[in-house]
C-alpha cells in the first residue's frame, strides 16, 4: 500500500536464536579454548541456591544456557522455537510474541524451584518457552496437521492438540514418578519447567489472546428496545453510517494507515479493532483505484 514505508527491522525470533547459538559459542570457547570451565552456566543456570543468594536474574537467563557437551539439547529446543515461532510471531507481534515467550521461561522456572527447592542440580535450557509457544499453537490451531521427525529420523503427521495432550501425559508422568520422588529422570528432562511453560501457553489463550486485560474492561450488554419505543425512535431507520474512509486528504488517509501497520507491528493483526480493520481494507481499495 505503500512504496516509502521502512525495510523491516530483524526480527526477534532471529535475535533470539542468535542469543542461544551465541551463548553456546562462548561456553565453548571458555571450556574447550580458555580452560576457565563453564562461567556463563554458573552465573545464568537457575538453582535454589542462586535464588537463595538474590541471583533473580537467572529465572530468565537459564533460558540462554545449555549442554555444552550435548549439541542436540540447543539444536532441538531452536529447531522447536523457529518452526513455531515463524507461525507465531506474525500473529502476535514482537511484544506479545516475547511475552509468552519468556512468560513461559518464567513459569516454567517458578514451578522448577517449587518442585526442586531442596535440590542441587541447576536449570538450563529453553524448552520451558519453547513448550509455551507449543501449547498456545495447539490452542490455535488445534485440527492443523503438522509433520515432524521423531529423533530427527522418523516423519511423523500428528494434529497440533494431540500432539500436545502426550506431551502432558508424559510430562506429567515423569514429573509425579521422578521429580516428586526426588529420583533423577531416565531422559534427564526437567519435567516440572516443562509443564510450567505449557501452562503459561495456555494460560495467554485462555485470559489475553486476542484482547487487552479482560477483567479491566466493561462488558458491553446490548438491550433490546420494547416496541413503542422503537416506533418513535426515527433513527433506528436511519442507523448511523460505519466507520468508513475521509478521503477528502489523502495525507491523513496514509497517516491513519500508517498508525494501524504499526500497531500490527507492535502487537499483531489480532489486536486490531473492527473498526481498525475495516479501514484498513477500504483504504487499501481506495489506494488501488488512484
Amino acid at each position: 500500500m505503500r512504496d516509502s514505508y521502512p525495510r523491516e527491522r530483524t526480527s526477534v525470533l532471529v535475535w533470539l536464536l542468535s542469543a542461544l547459538a551465541a551463548v553456546f559459542v562462548l561456553q565453548l570457547v571458555c571450556i574447550r579454548l580458555l580452560g576457565i570451565g563453564d562461567p556463563l552456566s554458573e552465573f545464568f543456570a537457575l538453582s535454589a541456591h542462586g535464588i537463595r543468594h538474590g541471583w533473580v536474574w537467572t529465572l530468565l537467563t537459564y533460558s540462554f544456557v545449555h549442554d555444552s557437551n550435548n549439541l542436540l539439547h540447543l539444536l532441538g529446543n531452536a529447531v522447536g522455537l523457529f518452526f513455531l515461532g515463524r507461525v507465531l510471531l506474525p500473529q502476535l507481534g514482537a511484544r506479545r510474541f516475547l511475552g509468552v515467550y519468556f512468560g513461559s521461561v518464567l513459569l516454567g522456572g517458578i514451578v522448577w524451584l517449587a518442585t526442586n527447592w531442596n535440590g542441587y542440580a541447576p536449570l538450563i535450557g529453553a524448552s520451558a518457552g519453547v513448550m509455551g509457544l507449543l501449547a498456545l499453537f495447539a490452542c490455535l490451531y488445534p485440527n492443523q496437521p503438522i509433520t515432524f521427525l521423531l529423533f530427527f529420523v522418523f516423519p511423523v503427521t500428528i494434529k497440533p492438540k494431540h500432539l500436545v495432550i502426550c506431551v502432558a501425559a508424559f510430562e506429567a508422568f515423569g514429573f509425579v514418578f521422578y521429580e516428586l520422588m526426588g529420583a533423577a529422570s531416565p531422559v534427564a528432562i526437567a519435567h516440572s519447567a516443562h509443564l510450567g511453560g505449557l501452562a503459561a501457553g495456555w494460560l495467554y489463550h485462555r485470559f489475553f489472546h486476542g484482547t487487552e486485560w479482560r477483567w479491566f474492561r466493561r462488558r458491553q450488554v446490548d438491550v433490546e428496545l420494547p416496541r413503542w419505543a422503537r416506533r418513535r425512535d426515527k433513527t433506528a431507520a436511519n442507523p448511523a453510517p460505519v466507520y468508513h474512509v475521509n478521503v477528502s486528504s489523502r495525507d491523513d488517509l496514509r497517516a491513519e494507515v500508517d498508525r494501524i501497520l504499526d500497531k500490527i507491528n507492535s502487537q499483531g493483526f489480532g489486536a486490531l479493532t473492527p473498526e481498525e480493520k475495516r479501514l484498513l481494507d477500504e483504504a487499501k481499495d481506495l489506494l488501488s483505484r488512484r
